[in-house]
């Protein structure tokens, strides 16, 4: 009960200090246009929460929408999510505490930390691990595979670099990943424990984690990819598997609430865990993407605005959640932003909001529903036979998502997995190969919905052709109902 009363004692200190600013007409007028802005997107099917600070005044701190829809319970501000790939800028933080701790340098190779290393891993740094420059690849496995942690790191080093070190950015999961073993390896503590430890006690940040907060159920948002697809929160998982696993651990998968990110840009900003200079190395743009103007530093990446202003940010998501920070320091702007409905609808909306804050005139478009959560709820209330008025509206509505094969597919598999609307299934996939006959992965799809609607020989059909195409996937589908 205790460490619960603090949390909520902290929250309430660090937040009273913003909203004491919070009386200017300027901070009013935002406020009215974010929040006018995200209220009318849940129409539309969005929900999330948003926390933006500006001139160090809280303009905003809210949340839309449900958590979760089975238990109507709504987003607020102690809401908890899925923050991503932004856990990576813990583990960057760590590294650094731990440079000041004298316990580390950045410019370490591998070979100081792990034994036996292959030739071609052992010159690897932690500034190349930090800036995504290890040549190292992304993953080499799903977030929630069972492994171990030899084995996670016997595959880690066997495998084939990308580039050699130190040539060019090429984002790595699995670097990260490495990071949190050698912040483990130096500290002698669990990396969880060592984040918690050196970075969000000492920011009041009770509510971020993977296991260690008191987690309430109540407050935990459950995830709905697209406004569609029902998961629970990764949490649970954790506790069912007992532990993160190294696919995750350390490049993503930690939850926190709006207002422990708010703590946490205040404890950042006043150098309460890092030091000016860890700061300055934390957000030096290091390596450019390809192509862009962006580059990235150590867990953040950095951009020049046209007005000169450096703007730090990065994202996180696993594909159902999405999660945005974003910060000005010459202005003292700050962004958190979350969402449990992703779709390339919503992903980034804190993007918009900043464009509210840095130009006043700026107007934006109202929040589209997602096409997969648009098409879905057409299907549910309309009959099949009107298949030619939705094509008409896809056109219209998302002519950039109805330029390909991939849509009408989709969406077929999706009611097939939700295991509802199945003649409506099969006119989608109908209607695909139609516009792409050639595309034996289309006719596939069509047998697995004649399948789902057993009419076996039209099945049997559609495998074939898929087969003629070229698609083998389809031979075992057909070989099976060949026995039947």
């Amino acid at each position: 009960m205790k460490s619960i009363i603090n949390f909520y004692l902290v929250s309430f200190i660090v937040l009273a200090q913003f909203s004491i600013a919070q009386s200017g007409e300027l901070s009013s007028a935002l406020y009215s246009k974010i929040d006018k802005y995200l209220e009318a997107g849940t129409a539309n099917g969005f929900s999330g929460a948003i926390a933006v600070v500006r001139d160090g005044e809280l303009v905003i701190n809210k949340g839309y929408g449900l958590a979760d829809r089975k238990m109507q319970t709504s987003i607020n501000p102690n809401t908890v999510f899925d923050i991503g790939s932004n856990t990576k800028q813990f583990t960057a933080i760590a590294i650094l505490k731990l440079r000041e701790m004298g316990k580390l340098n950045l410019e370490d190779p591998l070979k100081v930390y792990f034994k036996n290393l292959p030739a071609d891993k052992q010159e690897i740094t932690i500034h190349h691990l930090l800036s995504h420059t290890s040549g190292l690849k992304d993953a080499i496995g799903k977030d929630f595979d069972e492994i171990s942690e030899e084995e996670f790191f016997q595959s880690v080093f066997s495998s084939s670099l990308l580039v050699e070190p130190g040539q060019k950015y090429s984002y790595s999961n699995i670097g990260y990943s490495v990071l949190g073993r050698i912040i483990e390896l130096v500290s002698e503590e669990a990396y969880e424990d060592f984040l918690n430890k050196y970075l969000f006690t000492p920011a009041g940040m009770e509510q971020t984690g993977y296991f260690l907060p008191q987690w309430d159920s109540t407050e935990i948002a459950a995830s709905y990819n697209r406004g569609i697809l029902e998961g629970e929160s990764p949490i649970f998982k954790y506790l069912k598997q007992g532990k993160v696993t190294w696919h995750l651990n350390a490049n993503g998968g930690i939850n926190s609430t709006q207002n422990d990110m708010l703590l946490w840009y205040e404890a950042l900003k006043s150098n309460r865990i890092i030091s000016k200079e860890s700061t300055e190395l934390m957000s030096t743009p290091y390596v450019n993407y390809p192509n862009s103007e962006l580059a990235y530093a150590y867990g953040w990446t950095v951009r020049t605005l046209e007005n000169k202003m450096k703007r730090i940010a990065h994202n996180g998501s696993n594909g159902a959640y999405s999660h945005s920070l974003i910060w000005i320091p010459e202005q003292d702007i700050f962004i958190s932003y979350a969402t449990n409905v992703n779709s390339e609808k919503v992903e980034y909306l804190a993007y918009t909001v900043l464009k509210m804050l840095l130009d006043e005139s700026y107007v934006p478009e109202p929040i589209q529903n997602n096409v997969y959560a648009f098409t879905i709820a057409y299907v549910r209330d309309n009959e099949v036979g009107r298949s030619e008025e939705l094509m008409s509206l896809l056109r219209e509505h998302y002519p950039d998502k109805f330029n390909s094969s991939r849509l009408l597919n989709s969406i077929g598999n999706i009611l097939l997995m939700l295991n509802e609307e199945k003649e409506w299934s099969v006119e989608l996939f109908k209607r695909n190969v139609e516009l792409y006959p050639d595309d034996g992965n289309l006719w596939d799809s069509l047998g697995d919905g004649y399948m789902a609607i057993e009419q076996k020989a039209e099945a049997m059909d559609s495998y074939k052709k898929a087969i003629e195409l070229g698609y083998e996937g389809a031979k075992d589908k057909l070989k099976e109902l060949t026995k039947g």
